[in-house]
């Protein structure tokens, strides 16, 4: 039995008389410069960060016993970090620090080494500088520092350029550079920073050749990332976000403000397992709040999730893409028990999901597979495949290959969260207003035995995805199977689909 409650709100716009359902704390139109804060699922109304327009400040005097850097001496960081031994603590006197103008210049720092910003400390790689830190060391500090102004080439970052192990990045401002802000090693943690408009990413979290354990992402702000425009320039790449995380194990992002990035707010691509994203703000990004891409295992859980797609959903939709282009987009993703991880399935919930882009599309390409030329993570198998050769007629027809050559979107859970959408604010008429389980007709390659409509029934029907319990608020259509198949609430929750039990739906008079 279906759930209605109905509106009439004849004096003004739905979402305004949504804001005490939702917990929000301002109007759906106010400016992102204004974070909003977020309801948890007890009530509690907790802040996001805002730290680019409030930086935290360094210390105004040197700490005992650290080496104090001179910003009017070109070089000065680079040559005292080279002539000093490990754990040095290095502060950095208020101005403009530059480097040698050499583009390969850059500070190598050794093990245990602290770098410590005074109150307006900035390293400035003057468009010349590729990198600002690099090396292998591990246990490096940055903090309350400003990092601008570097030129990494594409994929590549300015700050842990290779990927380091065990560095932490808090209280600092990385922005306007090439490329990444920031690379990410094993067991990094990056807290309270300002990642601004960097050129790719504000954090590319990718180690050639080896997996990231251990992440740690915490109270940042990530704004306006990707300002070379990347996906078009090169069509298609999947290389931009506010942060793109790659073959990451163990991954906790919280308190994040991730809002006005062009493209995608938060991506994991490939391999990634065990991510916990929680109490985030994700808002007002062109693309999707959150790709989760060929991976496994995540806790999704009290986020506010808001004005998100408007600019790439859109753009699709007057094309005349029926694709359901959502704001949460998990691909090729799900729970997999003999992958360890602190869940054994993808759990979404207590989320609010406010005015975006449509709301959560779970999909599977059914020529996507290890081995096969359609795999965009070329090279790449699953987490239970080492050795992707195998992955070929005739043993992929067969258990266990034919299951664990593919990477399946199964086992998600998505309960106990508030989906609201009004049409006019979100400005649009169609194709804004869609959840989705679907994959496409199997036809590549040749020798694919995921062919046909295997893949569409198993995504649907057979692999454990689960709406439940949750809240609509607006007009909102479902989309079962294949991307023709546009279902009404009645159809959603009715045999074979059997989703949404316990769904409450709330309507507009006259929808």
């Amino acid at each position: 039995m279906i759930k209605w409650r109905h509106w009439a709100l004849p004096a003004a716009p739905l979402a305004l008389a949504l804001l005490a359902v939702t917990g929000c704390d301002s109007t759906p139109d106010a400016p992102a410069a204004e974070p909003k804060a977020q309801p948890s699922t007890s009530g509690a109304v907790q802040a996001v960060a805002r730290v680019c327009a409030k930086p935290a400040a360094g210390p105004a005097k040197a700490p005992a016993g650290a080496v104090t850097v001179d910003p009017g001496k070109v070089g000065d960081l680079a040559a005292k970090t080279k002539s000093s031994p490990p754990k040095t603590t290095f502060w950095l006197r208020p101005g403009k620090h530059r480097l040698d103008p050499d583009r390969y210049s850059q500070v190598i720092p050794k093990k245990g080494n602290r770098y410590l910003g005074a109150p307006g400390a900035v390293l400035d790689g003057r468009k010349t500088n590729q990198y600002a830190f690099g090396g292998s060391a591990r246990d490096v500090t940055i903090r309350y520092l400003t990092v601008q102004r570097f030129v990494a080439p594409h994929d590549e970052g300015v700050v842990n350029h290779d990927s380091a192990d065990r560095w932490v990045i808090e209280h600092s401002t990385i922005q306007n550079n090439s490329a990444a802000g920031l690379m990410a090693g094993s067991q990094q943690k990056v807290r309270a920073n300002c990642l601004r408009e960097n050129g790719q990413y504000g954090m590319n979290a990718y180690k050639s050749g080896d997996s990231i354990k251990g992440l740690v992402v915490e109270g940042n702000e990530i704004v306006g990332n990707n300002t070379g425009n990347w996906e078009r320039r090169r069509k298609g790449c999947g290389c931009t976000g506010g942060i793109k995380f790659w073959a990451v194990n163990g991954a906790d992002i919280s308190g994040n403000w991730v809002h006005d990035n062009r493209g995608t707010g938060l991506w994991a691509d490939t391999n990634n397992n065990d991510f916990r994203i929680e109490n985030n703000v994700l808002e007002t990004n062109d693309g999707a709040a959150l790709i989760y891409e060929t991976s496994y295992n995540a806790v999704i859980r009290k986020n506010t999730i808001r004005r998100n797609n408007w600019v790439e959903g859109r753009r699709y939709a007057e094309r005349g893409d029926n694709f359901p282009f959502a704001t949460i987009y998990l691909s090729e993703s799900g729970g997999e028990p003999r992958v360890k991880a602190r869940t054994d399935k993808i759990e979404f919930y207590g989320n609010v999901l406010e005015n975006n882009w449509s709301g959560i599309t779970l999909w599977e390409n059914a020529d996507r597979f290890c081995n096969s030329p359609a795999n965009t993570s070329s090279g790449d198998c699953t987490l239970l495949v080492k050795n992707t050769d195998r992955c070929a007629k005739p043993a992929i027809a067969k258990a266990p290959l034919y299951a664990d050559c593919r990477w399946k979107t199964q086992r998600v859970d998505i309960h106990d969260n508030r989906f609201v959408l009004d049409k006019s604010v979100v400005k649009c008429t169609v194709k804004c207003d869609r959840m989705a389980v679907l994959a496409n007709y199997g036809t590549y390659p040749d020798w694919s035995p995921y062919q046909g409509e295997r893949v569409a029934e198993a995504i649907t029907r057979k692999q454990h995805n689960r709406w439940r319990d949750n809240v609509y608020l607006g007009p909102w259509k479902f989309v079962a199977h294949d991307p023709s198949r546009v279902l009404d609430v009645r159809q959603w929750q009715s045999s074979p689909y059997q989703q949404d039990t316990g769904s409450t739906f709330r309507i507009r008079d006259g929808d």
